[in-house]
């Protein structure tokens, strides 16, 4: 495929990720997350035919212009949809499959000082929801989803759900999207959360700890009543107790 059809299926796959486009034209000129994707793309066929400064000087202007920041040497595959676009950042090394969905404040991120991979690879179909980090050579698997302002350091098997500080798998049965059929929103504020999860077990463990040992307490307070101490004499007791 031709780097222009390619730019034109960047330009076409905002209607289908945003409902507020409304026409070819106002998404080439007021989508800030295409434009950094048309510059990189030109900036990294650049750099793959070694023209490393034209194609560093290309993607500092494409930041410059977007506040997007994408490295010439990332690898970004087709349809790829940048929401807003403000502060998300690529690494040289990171690679991003076909359809994935990436929102605004996203960053993908290296955590070795090494010339080899040390970015992320997001595979297709996958939704990074805004300000959200994933650092090192970790994959994301086909179809997943990432909450917002979740931190993703360790790889994440496909059909997977992520949220939380760091990223914990809270599903592994995404259905959000399929081959062939466009990507569902991200419904952020139906994400399970595992903190809360954990704090209402063990809230709910807590009362029925308090209420057994209630019963308990009861249950003795009932059997002191009914049977006096050994050696004494109850009717002595009764004649005590009402003088």
């Amino acid at each position: 495929m031709s780097m222009w059809s390619r730019i034109r299926e960047d330009v076409l796959v905002a209607f289908e990720r945003d409902p507020a486009a409304r026409s070819t034209l106002e998404v080439i000129l007021c989508y800030p997350g295409i434009h950094a994707l048309l510059m990189h793309r030109v900036a990294h066929s650049l750099w793959l035919r070694g023209a490393r400064l034209p194609a560093r000087l290309l993607s500092a202007f494409a930041r410059f212009l977007t506040g997007v920041e994408i490295h010439p040497g990332a690898r970004i595959g087709r349809r790829v949809f940048i929401d807003h676009g403000m502060g998300v950042v690529v690494g040289e090394t990171a690679e991003i499959g076909n359809d994935v969905l990436i929102y605004q404040g996203v960053s993908l991120g290296g955590t070795s000082l090494t010339k080899g991979k040390r970015h992320p690879t997001i595979e297709d179909y996958v939704v990074i929801g805004l300000g959200s980090t994933v650092l090192g050579p970790v994959t994301v698997g086909r179809h997943s989803r990432v909450g917002a302002g979740s931190v993703v350091v360790a790889s994440v098997p496909p059909h997977s759900t992520v949220v939380g500080v760091p990223g914990r798998i809270v599903s592994e049965a995404a259905a959000h999207s399929a081959e062939g059929v466009p990507l569902l929103s991200l419904e952020h504020g139906q994400l399970p959360d595992p903190l809360v999860r954990t704090i209402n077990g063990l809230a709910q463990q807590v009362a029925r700890l308090e209420r057994e040992v209630s019963e308990l307490r009861d249950g003795q307070a009932a059997e002191g009543e009914a049977e006096p101490p050994p050696g004494e004499d109850p009717t002595a007791l009764a004649a005590v107790k009402r003088s």
